[in-house]
């Protein structure tokens, strides 16, 4: 039962991440083929379970970026899909740090997160490249985040 119980500090970490984005603005693209969520927060906003789980490093000079990609499908539905997902975190002098992500598989939601280190009252554009479809162009997304040690 542990296992879930982490699971679900998870996902109510994370759910509380995305509806804060979703306050500020909501961040996805869509196209009518796929709907990409993405948003980046302190890692130190997961708890030590959780983290120690998915092998995450918490830091409260580390953020990571999480990207959710889903198949928008002809009966209105929305199916959770893989993607080949790249990135990178840069400042304001251009300094960049590439992103890695990992595939949190739940069999109902799949997710990506990336980390990347900070400094205090950062502003760093996050570039993504998101390709679900090995056979068409990465989408290509660009947002730019201040981070705040927690």
């Amino acid at each position: 039962m542990a296992p879930f119980r982490n699971l679900f500090r998870l996902l109510g970490v994370l759910t509380l991440v995305l509806t804060a984005g979703i306050a500020q603005a909501e961040q996805k693209i869509s196209d009518g083929k796929y709907e990409i969520h993405y948003n980046a927060f302190n890692s130190s906003f997961i708890t030590p379970e959780v983290a120690q789980q998915y092998d995450l490093t918490r830091s409260q000079y580390r953020a990571l970026v999480n990207v959710a990609v889903l198949r928008l499908e002809e009966d209105g539905s929305k199916t959770p899909v893989r993607a080949q997902i790249r990135g990178e975190a840069a400042n304001l002098l251009q300094q960049a740090q590439q992103l890695e992500f990992k595939l949190i598989d739940e069999g109902n939601a799949l997710y990506y997160l990336g980390s990347f280190r900070f400094t205090e009252d950062e502003k760093l554009s996050i570039n993504l490249q998101v390709q679900p479809d090995a056979n068409a162009d990465p989408y290509n997304i660009e947002f730019e985040q201040t981070f705040y040690v927690d």
